[in-house]
């Protein structure tokens, strides 16, 4: 078939603007060149929805940014997805970083950011006992919250699927041509044809524009890495909101922050990298403890139970570049969606539906529009649910009794949903971003063998057929069938 629009990236950027679309009376299909969504640097984030005052004042990011931030709230409850307003602090160490923050209060005000204020010593250490007592101010932005970014991706790409989007993961573009109005996308070994295309391609976003264009694109982007460690949940009492340090040139610079699920994360750094370099190096994460630690000394590396790293795409612009191709009729390029493109990307979907309006597309609303994530309603994991949802869900289903995850509290029929939804887990890593099935404090050790019977057994198929993160990543080695191949 062809679809009347094709979105080339199923980061957080591309299944919100898949999310926007499905609500109108048209075709959409993803394609996705990762084993999921949010396989990109959604994955692989601060988790911050960012209230909007570093912005520079007059940029599409502020604009975006600041409208994004205020939609996100109701996004989250609609497509039940766990949300926190629960503000951020940029730390101030003397008096040079004191000039920054009024800076940024003077840029927030310019972007229409509420509340923002700075903060005296006493009044930031009132709000924050643990922060350093070298610590002079803070500005304190009340409207910044926390999410989860791939949870949040899910939930939207669910939501796509449920009003018909169709996704095809694994699926990279390798070509694009254009025939009377028609492109042929080459993703993955199979062709889609679309009469318009959106790139939302994340750190590839400027190659796959050249492709499409067949020119090179003007903005340039480059690979900055970040390293992160994931603390225990006994770790996170240590702040009550987001804390930053004064932000450079390179970003924001590095944070202590409670998580939605309950855990500490601190970090990133940022060094440019190759495009899919994501290594955690042990200088990286010496040095993100090192600024974790200026900001609030208690927090201790004894409290680690995993790390990770992401790749943003920084533009050598310093602005997200999202607009209609000069090339090419019905491409919009969304090139450059870095930090704050999380919680950006409410608009940064809104705002690329008017473009595509711009350009001529015409879809009306759906009346039969579905806006959770499933036709019956949103999905509620057994360790969100209370006592009598529990007791309920056990009558329904008797796999909701049986826990596979004691960390996270995760029961096989979360696993069940996890590997039978709009978009089904088929490996560790899927399950356990649906679920948690293994992001407590032994990172899998308990449950992760049960887990992945329960994939194989799904799937009817055998324990060696089952992967950690797709492609190569088996859990199981067969010697027998290595010898007859």
């Amino acid at each position: 078939m062809i679809y009347d629009v094709l979105i080339i990236g199923a980061g957080i950027t591309g299944v919100m603007t898949a999310r926007a679309l499905a609500a109108r009376a048209c075709t959409v299909a993803v394609a996705e060149a990762g084993p999921d969504v949010a396989w990109g640097a959604t994955r692989a984030n601060s988790a911050i929805v960012h209230a909007g005052y570093d912005c520079v004042p007059g940029t599409l990011k502020a604009r975006l940014n600041v409208r994004g931030c205020a939609m996100m709230e109701e996004i989250c409850r609609t497509l039940g997805v766990s949300y926190k307003r629960c503000g951020s602090h940029v730390v101030a160490f003397g008096e040079a970083d004191e000039a920054t923050l009024r800076t940024l209060l003077a840029r927030g005000e310019a972007n229409g950011v509420p509340g923002l204020r700075i903060l005296s010593q006493a009044q930031l250490r009132e709000m924050e006992p643990n922060v350093s007592p070298e610590a002079t101010a803070s500005l304190w932005a009340p409207t910044a919250g926390i999410v989860c970014p791939y949870g949040l991706a899910v939930a939207a790409a669910e939501n796509a699927v449920t009003n018909g989007v169709r996704f095809y993961l694994n699926s990279p573009v390798t070509a694009v041509a254009e025939r009377d109005g028609v492109y042929a996308v080459t993703a993955g070994g199979t062709v889609l044809e679309a009469r318009r295309l959106v790139n939302c391609a994340g750190v590839g976003s400027a190659a796959v524009a050249s492709m499409i264009d067949g020119a090179p694109y003007p903005v340039r982007i480059i690979p900055r890495r970040g390293e992160y460690l994931i603390m225990d949940k006994n770790a996170a009492g240590v702040v009550r909101s987001t804390l930053f340090a004064a932000p450079n040139e390179k970003g924001k610079g590095i944070l202590v922050a409670r998580t939605v699920d309950g855990n500490l994360l601190v970090g990133p750094n940022a060094h440019e990298v190759e495009p899919g370099d994501t290594s955690v190096t042990a200088e990286g994460l010496a040095e993100i403890m090192a600024g974790a630690q200026r900001l609030v000394p208690s927090v201790s590396q004894r409290d680690a139970i995993t790390q990770f790293a992401g790749v943003r795409a920084t533009p050598d612009t310093h602005d997200f570049s999202i607009r209609p191709s000069e090339h090419r009729r019905g491409v919009i390029h969304a090139v450059g969606v870095e930090s704050p493109g999380l919680a950006s990307s409410p608009a940064v979907a809104e705002y690329i539906v008017s473009l595509l309006e711009a350009d001529g597309f015409d879809a009306a609303p759906r009346a039969d529009y579905i806006p959770t994530r499933r036709a019956d309603g949103n999905p509620k994991r057994f360790a969100e649910m209370t006592d009598e949802e529990r007791a309920a869900a056990i009558a329904r289903e008797s796999a909701y009794g049986r826990i596979i995850c004691r960390c996270e509290t995760v029961t096989e029929g979360d696993l069940l949903d996890a590997i039978h939804s709009p978009i089904p887990a088929t490996d560790l890593d899927m399950l356990k971003r649906r679920t948690r099935a293994g992001m407590g404090r032994c990172q899998g050790g308990f449950c992760s063998p049960r887990a992945a019977a329960l994939l194989a057994r799904e799937a009817g198929v055998t324990l060696d057929h089952i992967t950690k993160c797709g492609g190569g990543s088996w859990l199981v080695y067969d010697r027998r069938k290595k010898e007859e191949a």
